[in-house]
């Protein structure tokens, strides 16, 4: 099969599934390469739960008929739209169900690279075959964007990784390991760790850890509510502007949007998980690395605070230091086609539309932060840019049916 059709979605986590339920149901020939939710799968730790709010996990279909309330009511499992952590397991089982009615023609490959052919796009895979395309969507979420301290980057990998090469942590049972960040991320790790049997502490630039509070209840006043709004990505006005309206985010100027993409919503923990790490976890925070010494199977780590240096001798180190959109780091983008490209901050440069300064290519999800903010790290931005790239393609495809010999005469 190669017929040439108007979009083709290169990935298939929430975005990627999201637009294709959005496609399907506008009649848009599509096609979707990728394995579903795999980074889910294979870059997250057993064990781990969502930070986002039940009601802000949902995966998104036009008519919101297969969001994860009716999942967990299908399948007998605890849920409400706040104050229930939701789990791994079930977001995972969530999103299988969510593709078997909405994303059910997934092609579970990947592709090896994109380029532009004309009028079209042509996308070759990895089992051999190719693809063509109007429209190429790149929804492949931060797998490529992770971010490693300098001077750990260059570490052997049985001494030092990131976050997201861990899906069992019990590897480490018994072993001494530092954790490197004060975000979720880094706290949650942190606590598997303890829990599977692991010596941890933790290691932050940050002089405290941020706990977010706990969730509002239902006789919140009317006074808090308007003073404190809740939204998909937390509490309060400038969170509700992050959740709400990626559309006006994008109207700020381009130097507050780059600031604002890389410092707000900064590092805090969930408040179910603070039980789990508060004087349970030892914290070496106000610390810069400032070296970092291979010493056969140990790590020799110089911490810097102040103008003191202290060595701490470990096992291993994790960096749980988030991602960074950079389209450079694409690789499956023709090194052509990538220069073309238009960036904000390193990542791609789009347009309300999400469509990048190549027509007909278009970037969703983390790699668009700078342009549409905070909310295109989480899984609630997913229905925004599902909607917007579904207007934007669908009443082009209907310009050119009508532009078509014979058609509408």
């Amino acid at each position: 099969m190669n017929e040439t059709v108007d979009v083709a979605i290169v990935g298939a986590g929430p975005y990627g599934l999201s637009l294709a339920a959005h496609l399907r149901t506008a009649g848009v020939s599509h096609r979707q390469f990728g394995v579903p939710l795999n980074l889910w799968r294979t870059a997250m730790p057993r064990g781990m739960y969502l930070k986002s709010q039940g009601f802000a996990s949902n995966l998104s279909d036009p008519h919101a008929s297969h969001t994860l309330e009716k999942f967990c009511r299908e399948t007998g499992r605890a849920y409400a739209d706040i104050g229930i952590p939701v789990s791994l397991e079930t977001f995972l089982e969530y999103g299988a169900w969510f593709e078997r009615h909405h994303a059910p023609d997934v092609e579970q490959v990947l592709v090896e690279d994109v380029r532009s052919a004309g009028d079209h796009y042509e996308l070759e895979l990895t089992d051999g075959r190719s693809a063509t395309a109007r429209n190429v969507v790149i929804a492949t979420g931060v797998e490529h964007f992770t971010r490693v301290p300098d001077v750990l980057a260059q570490l052997p990998a049985h001494l030092a990784s990131h976050s997201s090469a861990h899906v069992d942590l019990g590897v480490f049972r018994d072993r001494e390991v530092a954790v490197v960040g004060s975000g979720q991320s880094a706290l949650e790790t942190a606590a598997l760790l303890r829990e599977s049997g692991a010596s941890v502490r933790i290691i932050a630039r940050a002089s405290d850890i941020v706990w977010n509070g706990l969730p509002p209840t239902d006789d919140k006043s009317l006074r808090r509510r308007i003073r404190e709004p809740e939204a998909g990505l937390g509490s309060g006005w400038a969170t509700w502007f992050y959740s709400e309206h990626p559309d006006l985010f994008r109207r700020l100027p381009v130097s507050t949007r780059v600031r604002l993409a890389r410092t707000a919503m900064g590092p805090a923990g969930a408040w179910w998980l603070r039980e789990r790490v508060d004087g349970r976890i030892p914290m070496l925070l106000d610390r810069q690395l400032d070296w970092a010494d291979p010493t056969g199977d140990r790590l020799r780590l110089g911490l810097r605070r102040g103008g003191e240096t202290t060595t701490l001798t470990l096992d291993h180190i994790i960096s749980a230091t988030g991602y960074r959109p950079d389209l450079g780091r694409l690789p499956f983008i023709s090194p052509e086609l990538r220069g073309r490209v238009g960036t904000l901050d390193r990542a791609p440069r789009v347009d309300p539309g999400y469509q990048s300064t190549v027509p007909g290519l278009y970037f969703i999800g983390p790699a668009v932060t700078p342009t549409f903010g905070p909310v295109m790290r989480f899984v609630y931005g997913a229905d925004h840019a599902a909607r917007a790239v579904t207007g934007r393609i669908s009443p082009a495809r209907e310009r050119r049916a009508f532009a078509l010999p014979g058609v509408g005469r």
